[in-house]
């Protein structure tokens, strides 16, 4: 009988409830992989692969790397096709006895992170899921937590692939019993994963969105007749649940993609256009030459523009209208593209900041980004535009999370919020007082003494 050791029985309970994902394990200060997650980590990764004991005369492969290197190789493992199930310690080892409490903080796919290291900043990161009834009515969503989008729609198959064209969801998730369906619509080459069954119920989805929107109906959003992408959206919300992403409030409003709308191009069109991509080598695509944007956010809303071309004139002529007073006021234009650039991603910011991936330097330029937003609302009411000024209105200047962050955020910050001098002095003064020990050791020491 082989006796296993009391990390590997943990592991292995751990790992029980992950097995299509590769399980970065923490012991000490190293991120551990084992037997056939070490194989495959130490081919992506490039990092040796060794062996320990694993109870009486047995051993398992093990492959490992430092903790603090762990934005160096996520990366590689998601962008290999893997996901990625990070297990922490949930307890400082010092302050036991028996073996550290661990448990998995974050699934990271290729649908689902705010990773900068993983993240395209010129596009959105959707994860998809699909939904068909026995009406061959197709359900689907997109979202990407990066930004908070959330996005529905419905049609029949021809539609939805044009959609799966436009949106280049980096994963796709359907139900288990609809595989062969799924695979003889839209092929093989997506990333996909199955959830169960039981996910794609009416019920249980509409709860999931009921509960996430703090709402009693979905009428509010248009879209109570959407049935089928209803049970896409809802599932897509268990899947954020199901990889532990739990802290989602920033996905505060779900959209329709209503056909009506938008000029609809199939897969063929927008390859032979070369819109977004080209199979030529150094080629330069439409988007290439059309984004002069002069941030993150805009490169990723002119994407959307390419592959969502608007039908309605009045639509279209507001849009070159308000390009055209730009181009008259040309002052007014480098003054607010110049407040743009310095506002940096502050989309991605704030989405980092409610799922709780925010590091201290990070909310320093928050705050240098929010204090651009008064100047440019300033700026769109001085222009002389009916098309431009109404934008002034949709922007909330943020006041008091802006004095908030200048009175108790230090410019100085660092990364690690275990570095210390992330707050201000004066905001709490038990705070105030631990700092003046660590900096002022031998003086607290004269103080008892005293």
């Amino acid at each position: 009988m082989i006796v296993e050791t009391p990390l590997m029985k943990q592991y292995n309970q751990i790992k029980g409830k992950y097995p299509d994902a590769i399980l970065l394990f923490r012991v000490g200060d190293f991120y551990e992989t084992f037997g056939e997650d070490a194989i495959k980590a130490s081919k992506v990764l490039g990092i040796t692969l060794t062996k320990r004991a694993n109870g009486s005369a047995k051993f398992i492969e093990l492959a490992g790397f430092p903790y603090h290197s762990l934005d160096t190789y996520l990366p590689k493992l998601v962008k290999a096709g893997f996901r990625v199930a990070i297990c922490d310690q949930l307890e400082d080892p010092k302050k036991t006895k028996t073996i550290v409490k661990r448990g998995v903080t974050e699934l990271v796919t290729p649908g689902v992170t705010a990773n900068d290291h993983i993240l395209d900043t010129q596009k959105n990161n959707y994860l998809a899921s699909i939904y068909c009834d026995k009406k061959e009515q197709i359900g689907i969503a997109f979202i990407d937590i990066s930004t908070g989008d959330f996005f529905i729609s419905h049609g029949r198959q021809a539609y939805i692939d044009k959609l799966l064209q436009g949106f280049r969801p980096s994963e796709i998730i359907y139900s288990k019993n609809q595989s062969k369906w799924f695979e003889e619509n839209f092929g093989n080459k997506h990333y996909t994963f199955q959830l169960d069954d039981w996910v794609y119920t009416k019920e249980y989805t509409t709860d999931i969105l009921l509960n996430h929107f703090e709402t009693n109906s979905l009428k509010g959003f248009g879209i109570s007749d959407y049935d089928e992408a209803t049970i896409a959206a809802g599932a897509i919300l268990q899947y954020l649940k199901h990889t532990e992403h739990n802290r989602t409030k920033h996905i505060n409003k779900i959209q329709k993609l209503d056909g009506a709308h938008y000029v609809w191009m199939d897969k063929f069109t927008i390859r032979n256009l070369e819109l977004l991509n080209s199979g030529n080598e150094n080629a330069m695509t439409l988007v290439d030459v059309m984004d002069m944007t002069e941030s993150p956010m805009g490169s990723r809303m002119i994407r959307k523009w390419m592959v969502l071309p608007l039908k309605e004139i009045k639509a279209i002529e507001a849009r070159h209208e308000a390009v055209a007073d730009f181009i008259k006021h040309e002052d007014y234009k480098d003054a607010i593209s110049s407040h743009i650039k310095s506002i940096g991603d502050i989309e991605r910011l704030i989405s980092k900041v409610s799922l709780g991936k925010v590091n201290p330097r990070e909310i320093v330029q928050l705050k240098r980004s929010l204090s651009h937003l008064p100047l440019i609302i300033e700026l769109l009411q001085k222009l002389d535009s009916i098309n431009v000024t109404h934008y002034a209105s949709l922007i909330n200047p943020c006041t008091i999370l802006f004095d908030k962050l200048e009175t108790e955020i230090s410019m100085d910050a660092p990364v690690l919020i275990s570095k210390g001098g992330t707050f201000n002095k004066g905001i709490h003064d038990e705070l105030d007082e631990l700092r003046d020990i660590t900096m002022k050791g031998k003086d607290y020491i004269l103080k008892i003494q005293q």
